[in-house]
């Protein structure tokens, strides 16, 4: 009878694909597993043999783990902010919500994974879903917190929805934000009269710092699907704009798909108009650049 031995197997590693922040990119990460059997010399010979040919057939460049350091000490159970602890932030209140800027962690994680929700809402069939939302929502939190540590002379507002609380009741922040956008404030390159514009722009050019070149752009605005149509999305709309006004902005770009007819009739409404001359990128990508002049 042949030797027995116990060896550990290692089972042939699983691709799959989550996006990386950034529209257009996407990285592949690696899901395996491992157990431990017992066989004799001849099984083992077997196995081995089977396990180098899928091993050829599967194997990938490894891929570095993403940076989830800064949501370890996330508190998830923490409570909604009262508005004692918010005197002096500007909001905007509107029947059951309040629309301001984000002010705690678990404020920018939520907001991080209502956007993982959305991206992801119409494409729940995939396999591994959960594993791609979890990813998506780990880096843009990190994103967005970095977008609104602001450099170069350029910022960014993480405004959130939240539901008022109610008496002698506090719901945690996860079941609190129900809606969020960026608000971003840039400048335009040199020779630039609108973002992304390369018709006069030099190849190399500096950035224009003086006031008419800074711009305010509103991206990321997501609403989560049990609360639309209570128009929460018109009132962030009208929070963002006012709040770029207020920051000495002149301009409000945004963009939108090309197919999306209601969410061009709702910018519509709010005064945002099309830029009629814009560069190919728009085109290939099938988005409109709108501005608002506030």
């Amino acid at each position: 009878m042949p030797p027995m031995s116990t060896i550990s197997v290692h089972k042939p590693q699983l691709q799959s694909f989550f996006f990386n922040g950034d529209p257009g990119h996407y990285k592949c990460r690696s899901i395996g597993a491992s157990w431990t059997m017992t066989m004799d010399s001849k099984s083992f010979q077997t196995l081995n043999n089977k396990e180098e040919k899928l091993s050829v057939l599967l194997s990938t460049p490894s891929v570095p783990k993403v940076d989830t350091s800064r949501s370890s000490d996330l508190r998830f159970d923490r409570l909604q902010p009262s508005d004692q602890e918010l005197v002096g932030e500007n909001i905007l209140e509107f029947g059951q919500f309040v629309v301001r800027e984000a002010v705690l962690d678990e404020e920018y994680w939520t907001s991080a994974w209502l956007r993982a929700e959305t991206h992801w809402e119409n494409r729940t069939y995939e396999r591994y879903i959960d594993t791609y939302k979890r990813k998506f929502a780990e880096q843009e939190y990190n994103a967005v917190k970095r977008r609104c540590k602001g450099q170069n002379g350029q910022s960014c507002q993480c405004v959130i929805t939240v539901r008022k609380p109610q008496k002698n009741l506090k719901r945690p922040i996860l079941k609190s934000v129900v809606a969020t956008l960026d608000l971003n404030f840039r400048y335009l390159l040199e020779g630039e009269t609108f973002p992304g514009e390369r018709v006069k722009a030099p190849l190399f050019c500096s950035i224009n710092r003086t006031p008419p070149g800074r711009y305010g752009y509103i991206a990321n605005l997501c609403v989560a699907k049990s609360v639309r149509r209570q128009g929460i999305a018109s009132n962030m709309l009208r929070f963002a704009v006012q709040s770029a006004k207020s920051n000495g902005v002149e301009q409000v770009y945004m963009h939108v798909d090309r197919n999306n007819r209601p969410a061009q009739m709702l910018y519509q409404r709010m005064g945002f108009e099309m830029v009629e001359m814009a560069n190919s990128e728009l085109s290939d990508e099938q988005t409109y650049l709108l501005r608002l002049q506030t």
